[in-house]
């Protein structure tokens, strides 16, 4: 092969490279939005059945017994209390993307926790609770992106 078409090869690589720059411009918001959602919104639905109405610290009169009987976790109402607060505002930041890396970073923890104590089978962890686990990863470590509060206030990307 010639110099020439050597350096003309080389020159149709760098541009198809630097096609990936804008797509990643235009998506990277939108791919760190949709790292959030999923699992923050499994947790916001799991918190909206542990309450009554919309008072998190009004749990429902079920949860204590859940706690204490299924997941068998001590101090059951306290730890039913915790969780329906803890579940609704971790959520909640991550959703909205205020303070996003520490509400990851708690709902991180949460997985950890229900895998390791409730639910410790290795399929759950496969087909569930990895996924979890991996969206709150990326999300403590990429951070919110542009559609978030956090960027809205500190004008920092990600």
């Amino acid at each position: 092969m010639s110099e020439h078409e050597m350096q003309h090869r080389g020159g149709i690589f760098h541009r198809l490279a630097a096609l990936g720059e804008p797509v990643t411009e235009i998506l990277s918001p939108l791919a760190l939005l949709a790292l959030r959602l999923p699992t923050a919104l499994v947790f916001w639905f799991s918190a909206r059945t542990k309450v009554e109405g919309w008072n998190i610290f009004e749990i429902t009169a079920s949860q204590p017994f859940l706690f204490e009987y299924e997941y068998g976790l001590p101090f059951p109402a306290v730890t039913a209390h915790v969780t329906a607060v803890a579940e609704h505002v971790l959520a909640a930041l991550v959703i909205v993307g205020l303070f996003t890396r520490l509400g990851a970073l708690g709902l991180l923890l949460m997985t950890a926790v229900i895998q390791t104590f409730i639910y410790t089978s290795f399929e759950v962890w496969w087909n569930i609770h990895m996924w979890w686990a991996v969206t709150m990863f990326a999300v403590v470590a990429l951070g919110p992106g542009r559609f978030s509060v956090d960027y809205l206030v500190f004008r920092r990307v990600p």
